[in-house]
């Protein structure tokens, strides 16, 4: 079947998509089928022999486009910073935490198509779901037209740079610093985890001087131990600052 049928056999859609597009990022789409199947998420996809109807193939190349946009944008925007900085800067953008906040932002959790049994992964699902909607908007229109509409109608609208700039996010560095520099033990811990039709679920437990502390679910284990090191970094805030209070209610 010739790529033209697969993407018309998912047009059939109930939302105003067309125009969801044109109010969010100002054009109507050529191809609206593919910005269908950038929105259908694969618990809900159709099979045609062999191949699966989902976005995750838009996905992957729309991941692609956005690191080399944002690369591009930001190697321009900084000529004079470091390739570590522009590496950093360009992870905090395209980072999934990022595009999950960013896409549902956006209003795309209204958009997308998923079996009931999908709604755990919502946030993943839209994340995911924006960077098939800018592989769609690459095969709909070019690089160029794709460029524009990530630096103009997103970065530059809904991004602060300078907030990212000055944000720490890789909690699981500041973990291991603060561990070492104050001679604790610290190790991240896989556990069981929950599989479905759909995704695997890592669990994994931040765990320091044999005491367990945060605990952090994502599907990839890096993610999980981020979130497990965020959740124990601000677990130890909290001691500390508790451990404070303390102190200064026994001075006399």
């Amino acid at each position: 079947m010739a790529l033209r049928g697969l993407f018309a056999h998912c047009s059939a859609k109930k939302k105003p998509l067309s125009q969801f597009i044109k109010n969010d990022f100002g054009f109507y789409p050529r191809n609206l089928a593919l910005y269908e199947l950038a929105f259908t998420h694969k618990s809900a996809a159709d099979n045609i022999g062999n191949f699966k109807l989902s976005n995750e193939r838009l996905e992957y190349l729309g991941d692609a486009i956005l690191s080399a946009v944002v690369a591009d944008y930001l190697f321009r925007l900084f000529p004079t910073k470091s390739e570590g900085f522009l590496t950093e800067m360009r992870s905090k953008i395209v980072s999934r935490a990022s595009l999950n906040k960013l896409s549902q932002k956006l209003g795309f959790q209204e958009m997308i198509h998923y079996a009931s049994d999908g709604h755990s992964n919502f946030k993943s699902m839209t994340g995911n779901a924006f960077e098939a909607f800018v592989g769609a908007v690459y095969l709909d229109r070019g690089y160029d037209f794709a460029k524009h509409i990530i630096i103009d109608r997103i970065i530059r609208v809904h991004l602060d740079l300078d907030q990212l700039e000055n944000t720490d996010v890789n909690f699981k560095s500041k973990l291991l610093e603060w561990a070492q520099k104050e001679k604790h033990k610290l190790n991240f811990k896989l556990v069981g985890g929950k599989d479905n039709p759909h995704e695997k679920l890592y669990h994994v437990i931040a765990v320091i001087d044999e005491k367990e502390y945060g605990k952090g679910i994502d599907y990839s284990i890096k993610g999980a131990e981020q979130l497990a090191a965020e959740k124990t970094w601000n677990m130890l805030v909290e001691q500390n600052k508790a451990g404070n209070e303390h102190r200064e209610k026994d001075e006399p």
